[in-house]
């Protein structure tokens, strides 16, 4: 099914959805588009990188209405009882609790596996135990590694660079192997670079784009690491859920057990990134930006990124509606 017609189908038989770490940044908008399409949805979180101000946010926006569908649960997905607390009574699971960071990873390794290796295989053995037959997560194009290609494809794996890319790699593996071992019908999702609004710039690990735009608007140095010519792929939050939404929803046995990239397809190089940013805000605020500051390179970073999206458009029918630059506009302006 298309995404206009995955909407109408839950608009007419509603679900009830656990999604983990839904009080972050990807997690809010997941929220706040199922309760727009009628969802009863249960949030998990113990705010390890996210803040109740984003659900407080998405609660203005739906309405009383639809925030009166809204159930928070305050739980630790490093516990398998709060686990398996969160997944009674619901349909289907969206698992985004992670440590998110490649930076923190790297300080951080044994929280990094207790968070993403040990805290998603509980989440899976819940839903598994609990009878939920589908089980979403969130992957990373960080898995990719050391790999040469400059488009990855799905099959083409490097080596990590960081125990952030080695846990989600640790991840995909669990999830084939509880489709073959007890048919729980996992489908990851291997996001590239995630920018919208609700995204956290504060903190030193900080993503890009919300961090610029921060600085820019509060007329502050921006840095980039290295010489800006290493590329990513932007892709605009919205079409993450977008993604997130087709995965939970299809019947496509080629999904299962599969991971798959979510991205625009297409590569934007950090100088680029940086005066697309500065023509918004100086257009916002009317004051002009000084130039970007260089300075050394990041450890664990890759150079290039960009994401190869033929299997997610023909396996999920995934078909991204922002650009860049329509996501930046609407980035900036909230």
């Amino acid at each position: 099914m298309t995404y206009p017609q995955v909407q109408d189908s839950l608009r007419s038989s509603p679900r009830a959805w656990l999604v983990t770490g839904a009080a972050g940044f990807i997690g809010s908008h997941v929220v706040e588009k199922l309760l727009s399409l009628g969802q009863r949805v249960r949030v998990m979180d113990n705010y390890f990188s996210s803040t109740p101000r984003n659900l407080e946010i998405v609660r203005g926006i739906v309405g009383d209405e639809a925030a009166g569908r809204l159930e928070f649960v305050q739980g630790d997905i490093r516990s398998g009882a709060d686990c398996a607390h969160a997944v009674q009574g619901m349909d289907q699971v969206i698992h985004l609790a992670a440590m998110g960071s490649v930076p923190m990873s790297m300080d951080k390794p044994l929280e990094c596996n207790e968070i993403n290796v040990t805290g998603t295989l509980n989440m899976m053995q819940a839903a598994h135990s609990s009878g939920i037959r589908r089980f979403v997560y969130a992957s990373s194009s960080a898995v990719y590694g050391d790999d040469a290609l400059p488009t990855k494809v799905e099959h083409s794996l490097g080596r990590p660079l960081s125990p952030y890319a080695a846990s989600k790699f640790i991840d995909e593996v669990y999830a084939r192997t509880y489709l073959m071992a007890y048919g729980l019908q996992t489908v990851g999702l291997r996001f590239f670079n995630v920018f919208g609004p609700r995204q956290d710039p504060k903190g030193a690990y900080a993503a890009v784009i919300p961090c610029w735009i921060s600085q820019m608007q509060n007329n502050e140095p921006v840095y980039i690491n290295g010489t800006g010519e290493n590329t990513r792929d932007f892709c605009f939050v919205r079409d993450v859920v977008q993604a997130l939404i087709l995965a939970s929803m299809t019947t496509n046995e080629e999904a299962f057990g599969n991971a798959f990239n979510v991205g625009l397809g297409k590569a934007t190089d950090l100088n680029e990134l940086f005066s697309t940013i500065r023509t918004l805000v100086q257009e916002q605020s009317g004051k002009a930006v000084p130039d970007v500051i260089h300075r050394a390179p990041r450890a664990g970073d890759i150079l290039h990124s960009c994401a190869n999206t033929d299997r997610v458009q023909s396996v999920l029918q995934f078909a991204p509606e922002y650009s860049v630059m329509e996501g930046l506009r609407i980035t900036v302006a909230n």
